[in-house]
């Protein structure tokens, strides 16, 4: 345990205020989604805060709006006229007292259509951040994507048999030229096991060497062991020298972030449906201490992949947030629909059970996967 609080000193000097930064930025974003969407209902909102606990500095606007910083900088809050909380929780003995003017700058008294609105906003802003966050990347930069220097060769394997070495650079395989290690799987697989002429640079000398791929064992993203047909080598280092941009037209840009932000949402769909099926290892899910330390390690590499990541972190607490779990913004759209159903909002004791349960269980997630972190 004192190696795991080691590491986590080891990585707290950069890693932090990255995940600082990344995380309130990006909550904050979710919030003014909230904000924007319930001022324009005349939704009374008492407080935005950046950050919780304490107040450190802030100004009130003209409209009664108390824009704050506050001294745990790990996200933020809306707090909008009739809540008990920050968790927009209604204050059902504080409404009661109102007047009907009072109540009608209130959210549980605008039209459904208009709290469902303000519900989706945060969740909307944190996709759209991601959107216009990729567009930038992939229209100034490209699309970052791994040579074909090979970092790794498994120990008799047909790479390793073949006399593929850690460092070679593969340039061809079959005649085909190939630029990005992403191409590779494809390429192989497609050979059904046929041998192979994989040209490759070694310091400036060309060789081709003859590759018969064989099925193996190994692992996916998620954990779950899987059969591929393969060579046995891994992907290079993440260095200057191994990274290629690939460059996108600027009028495919849009279209490439928006496909970029979808297959984030896929891939964390697939994930989850694996847990759920007992088909993908629940112990790679992550937490703060996860986050954090891509956070070091995305400002360490520079600033293209601490953007990208505030990206990917902005389409997660998006997604996340659309759980149907009381508490998020996904367990009020579930109230909401609940009373579009029965023509009603749903009882206080139901809500509030609703609530508690939801707090139970995002709390035990946090815990797990936090734990996961320390484990790891």
């Amino acid at each position: 345990m004192l190696t795991v609080f080691h590491n986590v000193l080891d990585w707290a000097p950069l890693g932090l205020p990255a995940f600082v930064f990344v995380i309130t930025f990006v909550v904050g974003i979710h919030e003014l989604g909230h904000f924007l969407v319930a001022r324009l209902f005349g939704v009374g909102v008492e407080t935005f805060s950046i950050g919780f606990g304490n107040e450190i500095f802030g100004w009130t606007d003209r409209k009664g709006t108390r824009w704050k910083v506050s001294w745990l900088p790990i996200g933020g809050y809306v707090k909008f006229l009739g809540d008990e909380d920050a968790a927009s929780t209604p204050d059902r003995e504080r409404l009661a007292q109102m007047n009907a003017e009072e109540r009608s700058h209130t959210l549980p008294y605008k039209p459904l259509v208009q709290r469902v609105l303000v519900a989706a906003a945060g969740p909307a802003a944190n996709f759209l951040l991601a959107i216009v966050v990729f567009t930038f990347l992939f229209t100034f930069f490209g699309v970052k994507a791994l040579s074909t220097y090979v970092g790794s060769v498994t120990p008799k394997s047909p790479a390793a048999m073949a006399g593929i070495k850690p460092g070679d650079k593969i340039t061809a395989i079959d005649h085909r030229p190939v630029r990005l290690f992403a191409e590779l799987p494809g390429l192989i697989d497609r050979s059904n096991g046929r041998p192979l002429d994989i040209a490759i640079d070694r310091n400036g000398e060309a060789m081709v060497l003859s590759v018969t791929p064989r099925v193996i064992s190994t692992k996916d993203i998620y954990g779950t062991p899987v059969k591929v047909v393969a060579i046995g080598v891994g992907f290079g280092p993440d260095t200057p020298e191994n990274t290629v941009y690939v460059p996108i037209p600027i009028l495919e840009a849009p279209l490439a972030a928006v496909g970029q932000t979808w297959g984030i949402v896929d891939m964390t769909f697939t994930y989850l449906w694996r847990i759920v099926s007992h088909h993908a290892d629940a112990s790679q899910l992550g937490g703060p201490i996860g986050m954090a330390q891509m956070a070091k390690s995305a400002a360490s590499h520079g600033p293209y992949e601490l953007v990208y990541l505030l990206a990917f972190i902005s389409v997660s607490i998006g997604l996340i947030n659309l759980f149907p779990i009381p508490l998020l913004d996904g367990g009020h759209l579930l109230y909401y629909g609940c009373e579009a159903v029965l023509g009603r909002p749903l009882g206080e004791q139901a809500q509030d059970l609703g609530f508690r349960l939801g707090l139970a269980l995002v709390l035990g997630l946090m815990i797990f996967a936090t734990w996961n972190d320390l484990v790891r």
